[in-house]
């Protein structure tokens, strides 16, 4: 049995006054991050977003593409797209 995983493309906003899940626009996540665009912090506070957000260790969510770009793609093993698409829609609530 494969194991399963979730890609997800999100929009950062880093530097940003509060940290959180923004909503949702068309099939891109936007995300807002305290951390600044500097030596990777805006990625790691990413991850960090999405693992607490989506209730799944740090370890199993990764950068795919996008490491220096707002426009990036994640990838978030052991959950389904639709159980992180309720707990991203959950959050930006």
């Amino acid at each position: 049995m494969a194991a399963v995983s979730t890609r997800l493309r999100v929009r950062v906003s880093p530097g940003a006054r509060r940290g959180g899940v923004a909503g949702r626009l068309g099939e891109v996540w936007k995300l807002r991050v305290t951390a600044p665009a500097e030596g990777g912090r805006a990625n790691e506070a990413v991850i960090r977003l999405l693992a607490d957000t989506v209730d799944v260790p740090r370890r199993r969510v990764s950068l795919v593409s996008g490491h220096t770009a707002r426009d990036k793609l994640v990838e978030l093993e052991g959950v389904e797209a639709a159980e992180v698409e309720r707990r991203l829609a959950g959050a930006s609530a």
